[in-house]
């Protein structure tokens, strides 16, 4: 795939609504806060009756130690090939609950969750395997749901980028305002009407119920949509296609630019933090297509760009996961038949995320 360069985006620090769906929507402030909520007009979904009586009505920023749930999507339905259904397994067989201990925190492994392994779907050539992609993603948010209504942290370990659906889903459930930090190479804002069939460059459009989205995925969580624009970060995007750039420009979606982040990661990642601030519940999407791949090897897409050095992106996991509101990461699109060694390679992402999760 080309690395072309995006079209400009400019103004994209300033605030703007939706233009679709608007007529859902109302915006109320919040006195003292100086916050928004959000007011939809919805029939509640399944996720939300379940939960309903686990909605949070006062969310603490206590400090103290808290359970990790570690929750596992072994799915690649919504990938272009089979290979990140593997990526969970990997993680544990390499030792992610002994990186995650070492650094004295309390894990609770759900296991996999959600398996499915890609395959062709000629009946849907526009949303390839769209039921498996709905139903792994509707199990996480599940599982993502009670952990934050307890007040406890996740670590979702996919699988393709439409697990984050399922994530932000379930934390909508848990009654979190969210804030969102989309690090990853691509923006995901394409429709399926205007995709190639493979799901996972679509999530993003989906959490923001971008018309000619599948409705069975845009209204997995208790609202619709998903998220606002206000409520969507991007970190590290380099790879956005001309109808994607025309939804960042028009709803002035915040982005710092694999270009920002390459050049002083300290700004860049002080940035983001200062953004996430302002929210109850941060939500950190982790799509390792935002490396190098050649400087680390690991990615489903193998393309040549130059991206961010995993020491780069270790540092913006880590001071993001320290914010007080941070309460669920989301790693994805890691293929481990594409590492040189396997063992080698997520030795150094349990490192990775034990350094930033414990």
């Amino acid at each position: 795939m080309a690395c072309a360069r995006p079209a400009s985006h400019d103004g994209v620090d300033a605030a703007s609504r939706l233009p679709f769906r608007r007529e859902r929507l109302a915006y109320w402030p919040r006195a003292k806060a100086g916050r928004q909520t959000l007011n939809v007009e919805e029939e509640p979904s399944s996720l939300q009756t379940r939960f309903a009586t686990r909605i949070i009505r006062n969310w603490s920023f206590d400090l103290s130690a808290r359970f990790l749930n570690i929750i596992g999507a072994a799915t690649s339905a919504g990938a272009y090939s089979p290979g990140q259904e593997q990526a969970p397994a990997a993680f544990r067989r390499h030792g992610l609950a002994e990186a995650l201990a070492s650094r004295g925190r309390t894990i609770r492994d759900h296991g996999d969750v959600a398996s499915f392994r890609w395959r062709p779907d000629p009946s849907q050539p526009q949303a390839m395997n769209l039921e498996a992609v709905r139903h792994a993603c509707d199990v996480v948010a599940s599982h993502v749901a009670t952990a934050i209504a307890a007040q406890e942290d996740v670590l979702v370990l996919g699988g393709d980028c439409t697990v984050e659906l399922g994530t932000v889903a379930g934390a909508n459930a848990a009654g979190a305002r969210i804030g969102l930090v989309y690090m990853d190479f691509d923006a995901d804002l394409n429709t399926p009407d205007t995709s190639d069939g493979a799901m996972d460059w679509t999530g993003v459009a989906h959490l923001l119920d971008i018309p000619g989205c599948e409705p069975s995925l845009a209204r997995l969580g208790p609202t619709r949509p998903m998220l606002v624009a206000q409520q969507l970060l991007y970190f590290g995007v380099e790879n956005i296609t001309p109808p994607e750039a025309a939804v960042i420009r028009d709803n002035v979606i915040k982005v710092i630019s694999r270009e920002e982040a390459l050049s002083d990661i300290e700004a860049a990642t002080a940035r983001a933090a200062d953004w996430a601030a302002r929210f109850d519940c941060v939500l950190i999407h982790f799509d390792v297509d935002a490396l190098s791949f050649v400087d680390f090897p690991i990615a489903e897409n193998v393309r040549r760009c130059d991206g961010l050095k995993l020491e780069d992106a270790a540092f913006a996991l880590k001071q993001l996961t320290a914010l007080p509101q941070w309460r669920g990461l989301t790693i994805t699109e890691i293929n481990p038949a594409h590492a040189p060694d396997e063992s080698a390679a997520f030795a150094r992402l349990n490192e990775v995320l034990a350094d930033a999760l414990g």
